[in-house]
């Protein structure tokens, strides 16, 4: 059994199947899909359709699925209609409009139902599973376990879970103790780019020599998986990465996907 994480495909179905080709799941590997599934890309409710039916999977409610559900959750509110149209929301409105009333209903249900955090122990390591990050200000407890890390993920506010940025990648340190014991916390949302001007003590650039955005890590326990498919062809890939061994399996986004 494997363990794979990836993040913000926003619509990018095609993509994300050819990188699923790759990985070659097996029944019994587990799944964790950060959020962002949906807007900016041609195909979102085919990407909501393809995580959905990945085995064991635990998807989690990304900004973009919050702002979706603001909109549909109140429809005649124009700001929440703005937020979401401004962020890319027009592609998702428009494919869910063409479903059947059946389909739209059970894909928003299950994205209405989405937790904003997960956890996993892999290979003896613990891993915090969020879209965005954590407060880091927050009390973390003496001894982390799977009680004591939910404890600390149910008091963290959830808009956080799915919005900070500067607060998380910026801080100076992570949630490892002196002895580097404590878990990683893997993240999306923000597209890894955008670290060289926020964080410090980055493992690598987050271009490489192709020019395409991959995952850094900050420090030894913050980990952004977020590789900028939002951006599209030229910069934009999938990851997924897997938790076991850290095997990085990469798509890039080609033109017109």
């Amino acid at each position: 059994m494997s363990t794979y994480v990836f993040s913000d495909v926003h619509g990018h179905r095609a993509t994300l199947e050819r990188v699923l080709e790759r990985v070659s799941p097996a029944a019994d590997d587990r799944f964790f899909c950060l959020g962002d599934m949906i807007d900016r890309g041609p195909d979102p409710v085919g990407v909501l359709r393809v995580c959905r039916a990945l085995p064991n999977v635990s998807a989690l409610m990304g900004n973009h699925e919050d702002l979706m559900m603001s909109c549909l959750n109140d429809p005649a509110d124009p700001l929440a209609s703005l937020n979401w149209g401004i962020n890319g929301g027009a592609k998702t409105s428009t494919g869910l409009a063409e479903l059947s009333d059946d389909e739209a209903n059970d894909l928003v249900d299950w994205v209405r139902d989405l937790p904003r955090w997960d956890q996993a122990v892999v290979g003896g390591r613990r891993y915090l599973l969020v879209h965005a990050g954590v407060n880091l200000s927050a009390p973390a407890p003496d001894v982390w376990d799977d009680d004591s890390a939910a404890a600390y993920l149910r008091a963290q506010d959830p808009e956080e879970l799915s919005w900070i940025r500067e607060e998380f990648w910026g801080a100076e340190r992570g949630l490892s103790g002196a002895d580097g014991s404590g878990p990683v916390v893997v993240a999306g949302h923000t597209p890894t780019p955008y670290l060289e001007r926020m964080a410090r003590d980055l493992d690598r650039a987050p271009l490489g020599g192709d020019g395409l955005a991959r995952m850094v890590r900050v420090g030894a326990d913050r980990w952004d998986i977020d590789c900028c498919a939002a951006g599209g062809a030229g910069v934009g890939q999938v990851l997924i990465l897997r938790l076991d061994d850290g095997e990085e399996f990469y798509e890039p986004v080609r033109e017109g996907e």
